[in-house]
C-alpha cells in the first residue's frame, strides 16, 4: 500500500513538473503557431472594435473563434480603450501578441511588443471626407423606392448565403437594393481582405496617371540590384507573375501568416524571397506581393507622411469613400493585400469607379487601359487572374459556366467578400460577410437572379458621376 502511495505521489510530482516545465516553456519561448493565433485575434478584435464599433467579445467569439481552428477557442483577449490596445493570449496567459489603434491609420499588429515607439510615432493629419445629403454616390442618400423585387432577392438567405453581413446592388449608377445582417448597418466599415489588393493596385494606377510609375519599371529594390530579381517588372508583380517564392497557405505558420502576424516589417519577407521562376512564366497568388507593391509605391514619396496621406488624397477623397481606412504595419507600410476597412456603400463606390473605367466626375483618375488590364488575363494564370490584381471569375468557378456576361470581373476576399463588376450590364454587386470557402457558397446564383430582374425591368438612366 505504501508503494502505491509512493508511486501516486511520484506520478503526481512528475505530472506537476511536466506541467510546470510546459508553462515555463510557453511563457519564455512560445511556438510561433500560438503567436500567430494570438496576433490574428488581436488584430481582428482591434479593427472591429475601434473602426467598426463592435463589441470585442462578440468579435472574439463570432469572427475569431467560430469559423474554424479549435485552438482559437483557447484565446482570451483584453481591450484597453484608453490606449487603443488589444492584447491576446492563449488561455489568457501565453504567447501574447498585440494590436494598437491610431486614429486615421486603424489598427497595427505589434508582434515585437514595441508599443511605446509606435504610440510615439508622428501621424499625419487626416482630413475627413464629407458625404452630405446628395444622392449616392455623390452623397449618402439612397432612393430605392419601387425596387422591392430586388430587396426580396437579396433578402433570401438561400441566395445571400451563410454569414452574409452586407449586400449592395448598383444599377445604372444608383443603389437599387441593399441589406444588412443583424448587428451590421450601412455606416459600419467592414474588412475586404484580399479585395484590398485591387484598391492597392488602383493607387498604383493613380501614380501611373501622374507619370511616376510604369508597368515596365524594373530594378525595383536596392537589395535586388545585380541579381536575377532586378529583371522583375512592376507589371510582373501586378499580375502575380514575379517568380518569387511565397507560401500563401493559411493553415499553419507559413510565409503569409508569418508576415501578417510575426513580422514588424511585412515587406521585408517578400523583398528577401528567392526567385524560383523567370518573371512572367508562373502564376503564384501572393499577399506578400501586394505588400511589396505598397512598399514600392510608397518609396516614390520623399517623406512617410506624404505616402501615408496619398490614398486619401488621390483616391478615397475624390471618390467620396469617407469610411475607408487602409491600415499599416509597424514600419508604416500599408498592408495592401489585406487590411482595408470600408462601408459596403464605399466598397460599391470603388466598384462603380472601376465600372466607369477609372473616371469619376468627368475626371480620368486611372490611365486609359488600366482597368482593361484588370480584365485581361495574365500570361500564366490560365485565364483566372487579370494583369492588375483582379479575378476574371467569381468564387468557385469561371464566368462562362455560370452564364454571366463575358466582361464580368471580380474582387475577392478569402472569407466570402466579393465585388462583381459587369460593365455590359451597368451593374455592380457587393457582398461582404464571414463565409469561409469550405461552406461552398457562390454569389453567382444571386447575381444571375438580379441580372434576370434588371433585364426584365430596366432601371432609369445612369446618375453616376462618370
Amino acid at each position: 500500500m505504501r508503494l502505491w502511495k509512493k508511486l501516486a505521489w511520484t506520478g503526481a510530482a512528475l505530472v506537476a513538473a511536466i506541467l510546470g516545465g510546459g508553462a515555463v516553456w510557453l511563457a519564455t519561448t512560445p511556438p510561433d503557431l500560438l503567436r500567430v493565433g494570438d496576433g490574428y485575434a488581436a488584430k481582428i478584435i482591434c479593427s472591429n472594435t475601434f473602426l467598426a464599433g463592435r463589441d470585442p467579445q462578440a468579435v472574439l467569439s463570432e469572427d475569431v473563434q467560430a469559423p474554424g481552428n479549435p485552438a482559437l477557442t483557447l484565446i482570451r483577449a483584453s481591450v484597453d480603450r484608453e490606449r487603443g490596445l488589444v492584447t491576446a493570449r492563449i488561455l489568457g496567459l501565453f504567447a501574447p501578441n498585440y494590436a494598437l489603434y491610431r486614429p486615421g491609420l486603424g489598427c497595427t499588429s505589434v508582434p515585437d511588443g514595441n508599443l511605446e515607439a509606435l504610440q510615439a510615432a508622428a501621424l499625419p493629419a487626416v482630413h475627413p471626407v464629407s458625404g452630405g445629403d446628395a444622392l449616392w454616390p455623390a452623397g449618402d442618400r439612397v432612393d430605392a423606392d419601387g425596387n422591392a423585387r430586388f430587396t426580396k432577392l437579396i433578402g433570401d438567405p438561400d441566395l445571400s448565403g451563410p454569414g452574409m453581413r452586407a449586400i449592395v446592388v448598383v444599377k445604372n449608377g444608383q443603389i437599387i437594393a441593399e441589406t444588412y445582417a443583424d448587428g451590421f448597418n450601412k455606416d459600419m466599415p467592414l474588412i475586404g481582405w484580399s479585395m484590398t489588393k485591387t484598391v492597392n493596385a488602383a493607387i498604383i494606377g493613380r501614380l501611373m496617371q501622374d507619370g511616376r510609375l510604369s508597368f515596365d519599371d524594373s530594378d525595383l529594390l536596392p537589395q535586388w540590384h545585380g541579381d536575377e530579381r532586378a529583371h522583375i517588372r512592376l507589371g510582373d508583380l501586378l499580375g502575380m507573375e514575379s517568380g518569387l517564392a511565397f507560401n500563401e497557405s493559411y493553415g499553419a505558420v507559413s510565409d503569409v501568416t508569418r508576415m501578417l502576424y510575426l513580422s514588424p516589417d511585412m515587406a521585408a519577407l517578400p523583398a528577401s524571397a528567392p526567385q524560383i521562376a523567370a518573371p512572367g512564366t508562373r502564376f503564384s497568388y501572393s499577399t506578400g506581393t501586394a505588400v511589396l507593391l505598397s512598399r514600392l509605391w510608397m518609396n516614390k514619396f520623399s517623406t512617410p507622411g506624404e505616402a501615408i496621406a496619398y490614398p486619401r488624397n488621390a483616391l478615397f477623397g475624390p471618390l467620396g469613400m469617407s469610411s475607408a481606412t487602409l491600415e499599416v504595419d509597424e514600419h508604416g507600410t500599408f498592408v495592401g493585400g489585406s487590411y482595408l476597412y470600408a462601408t459596403a456603400r464605399d466598397w460599391a463606390r470603388f466598384g462603380q469607379f472601376l465600372l466607369q473605367d477609372g473616371v469619376w466626375n468627368g475626371q480620368r483618375l486611372l490611365p486609359e487601359g488600366f482597368v482593361g488590364a484588370m480584365r485581361t488575363p495574365s500570361k500564366s494564370s490560365n485565364g483566372s487572374y487579370g494583369r492588375v490584381q483582379a479575378w476574371l471569375h467569381g468564387p468557385g468557378g469561371a464566368v462562362g459556366e455560370l452564364g454571366l456576361p463575358v466582361d464580368t470581373f471580380w474582387m475577392q476576399g478569402h472569407d466570402g467578400q466579393s465585388i462583381a463588376i459587369l460593365p455590359s450590364a451597368d451593374l455592380v454587386f457587393v457582398r461582404l460577410g464571414l463565409t469561409p470557402s469550405a461552406l461552398g457558397y457562390r454569389p453567382q446564383r444571386l447575381l444571375q437572379k438580379l441580372l434576370e430582374e434588371t433585364t426584365a425591368a430596366p432601371q432609369s438612366a445612369s446618375a453616376a458621376p462618370n
